[in-house]
């Protein structure tokens, strides 16, 4: 099997953010802060991403691996949000009718795109990633 391609790195997240055009800069510094409040975890960058918090995952097909529980990347034209745990299907109406109150967004299959934060309501992205949150603490307190 490869190995994960997307994992913690040594470049520092300052270098990131530096590289940032302003408006995307205070944007992510706005993400930060929100996430971080959320999930009581630093942020660590990975790659070209800023993530939160980590857990182990492990498939019935017996694939596992280790990934963030919640983060996003600074994209050129938009930010990617991790914030979603698809593979809980018990918070699927509660997340369903939170992004339909989200605000201007798309999204992909994994993650949800915004162009800025002034185009969403922070209060339903921070329920969001607490949802995605709470649903990566559960499936690891099913394995301890």
């Amino acid at each position: 099997m490869a190995p994960q391609e997307t994992t913690p790195v040594d470049h520092d997240l300052a270098g990131l953010l530096d590289s940032l055009a302003l408006l995307k800069r205070d944007d992510s510094l706005a993400l930060i802060a929100i996430l971080s409040e959320v999930t009581g975890e630093n942020p660590v960058r990975w790659g070209s991403m800023i993530v939160f918090g980590h857990y182990h995952y492990r498939y019935e097909s017996g694939h596992e691996g280790a990934t963030f529980v919640v983060g996003f990347a600074p994209r050129k034209t938009e930010f990617s949000l991790y914030l979603l745990n698809c593979s809980d299907p018990a918070g699927d109406h509660q997340r369903q009718a939170l992004l339909a109150r989200l605000g201007r967004h798309r999204m992909g299959k994994a993650c949800i795109y915004i162009k800025r934060m002034a185009d969403i309501d922070t209060e339903v992205l921070r329920q969001l990633a607490l949802l995605g949150t709470d649903a990566a603490r559960r499936a690891e307190a099913k394995k301890g």
